[in-house]
């Protein structure tokens, strides 16, 4: 098991060096074919977002040095590039994976975008053959970690940014966005990005206005809704549940007696403005209106500053979810890793067994179904016992640091052919399978005196014919 992980993302490098390294998505393919090719790199797979660009890959070397891959791909020298790269391997790799898929990694976190992200890139991953063995193993496993942290924490429930709150808090009052109107008065960034989030909600029509009138087309246009001249606000703002100002007036626009006016006109129906302008648009007196709602930017702010402290106390939960199913995922690696060993012992000692067998047969002559039954047991007796000892402590080291140097003493030992163990093309959850050409040979563990006797027994019944 050797996982290399290299990469930038927000935290790292300003957006004019992750920019230098996005792979678009008509690349992505294209890209991962190249990494597979490179020396050493068995399997692959790229993450390209404008929050970061990663590359992961199972290595056949622990030196394997994959900066040498940036330089040659995107023809830059990765010594510019030092300051913002990180590295990871092994299990810092597969805990950084986890926390990605998890969105324990991302500028926001709990946001659900990234998730979706990884899954995108694994999908071209595996569709290019990238990924075969355990490196698939992990990303799945990535997976099924996000699905339980997004089961099991409230990391995600609440909305961590102005226009999120906004609705969240429209859909306390209403209940329901589903078919509500809402009007822009003002055509800013903030405005535009408020009205997406409502609309994603549920929200209905869209009504703008703007004091240059062509930018409120424009705007209306975004949204298929209604442009309305600047003028006309008072007579037609009535229209809407939900109002989000943010015109960069000098005074409140929006006064007492205007949203007594608006209700009235509504039959007392609820109105919900979003006043995201400094100064303020609305005059908090009109707040006191019964039936109008109204949050400024400051209140805005508020609900946001306790959903991240809330999400913090969320991610703490989600951490130990990580570490708890990376331990659990390194165990199964583990166990995969000396599993071929156990494999091509117990084949080595059976060709061993059987080869013995013909020769002995030869001087024996004819022997009786009973004089063959207690051969092979015996024979298949002694070949367990030595077995026993040596697969024992291969399970054990599966669990340990050590596993590796158990498993190479253990091959030097026995002269078995690493050639044989594990195949770049097998999956290890095949190797249990019965579907493997390999012929696991059943193990015994060390029989009692008591146990022995019904061999010896037929030992004694083995005789020349």
């Amino acid at each position: 098991m050797t996982f290399v992980l290299i990469g930038v993302n927000h935290k790292s490098a300003p957006v004019e060096v992750r920019e230098r390294l996005a792979i678009p998505e008509s690349r992505l393919a294209e890209a991962i074919a190249r990494l597979v090719q490179f020396p050493g790199v068995e399997e692959g797979m790229i993450l390209s977002t404008c929050n970061r660009v990663e590359l992961i890959a199972k290595v056949s070397s622990g030196t394997l040095d994959l900066r040498e891959f940036l330089r040659e791909y995107f023809e830059t020298d990765t010594d510019l590039l030092a300051d913002h790269l990180y590295e990871y391997r092994d299990q810092e790799a597969m805990r950084h994976i986890f926390r990605v898929a998890a969105s324990l990694d991302s500028m926001i976190v709990g946001e659900p975008q990234v998730l979706g992200q990884v899954k995108a890139a694994y999908a071209v991953a595996c569709g290019m053959g990238a990924l075969h063995s355990q490196l698939h193993a992990l990303i799945s496993r990535a997976f099924a970690v996000a699905k339980r942290v997004r089961t099991e924490t409230a990391i995600g429930s609440s909305a961590v940014s102005v226009a999120s709150a906004a609705v969240d808090l429209a859909t306390q009052i209403f209940g329901s966005l589903s078919g509500k109107h809402v009007y822009l008065v003002g055509a800013g960034k903030m405005s535009e990005l408020a009205a997406r989030h409502l609309i994603a909600g549920g929200a209905e029509a869209i009504f703008v206005a703007n004091r240059t009138h062509a930018r409120a087309v424009t705007l209306a246009e975004k949204f298929q809704g209604t442009a309305i001249r600047f003028e006309e606000l008072y007579e037609t703002a009535d229209r809407a549940d939900i109002v989000i100002t943010s015109t960069g007036s000098p005074h409140a626009i929006f006064r007492r007696e205007h949203g007594e006016k608006f209700l009235h006109r509504r039959k007392n129906r609820p109105m919900f403005f979003i006043d995201i302008a400094v100064p303020r648009d609305v005059d908090p007196e009109m707040n006191k209106v019964d039936g109008i709602f109204v949050y400024d930017i400051d209140d805005l702010q508020a609900v946001v500053s306790a959903n991240v402290a809330n999400r913090e106390r969320e991610a703490a939960r989600a951490h130990e979810i990580i570490e708890a199913e990376l331990q659990r995922f390194l165990a199964r690696l583990q166990t995969q890793e000396v599993t071929p060993t156990i494999i091509s012992l117990q084949e080595h000692l059976e060709t061993i067994r059987q080869a013995e067998l013909d020769r002995v047969r030869g001087r024996l002559g004819k022997l009786t179904a009973e004089q063959e039954s207690a051969i092979e047991a015996l024979t298949r007796g002694i070949m367990n016992k030595v077995l026993h000892t040596p697969v024992t402590a291969l399970k054990n080291a599966a669990r340990e640091a050590e596993a590796n140097t158990v498993v190479d003493h253990v091959r030097r030992i026995f002269n078995l052919n690493p050639r044989n163990l594990n195949p770049k093309n097998l999956d290890p959850k095949d190797l249990n399978s019965k579907n493997t050409k390999t012929r696991s040979i059943p193990i015994s563990r060390p029989r009692s005196e008591k146990q022995e006797e019904p061999a010896r027994e037929e030992e004694k019944k083995v005789t020349p014919s």
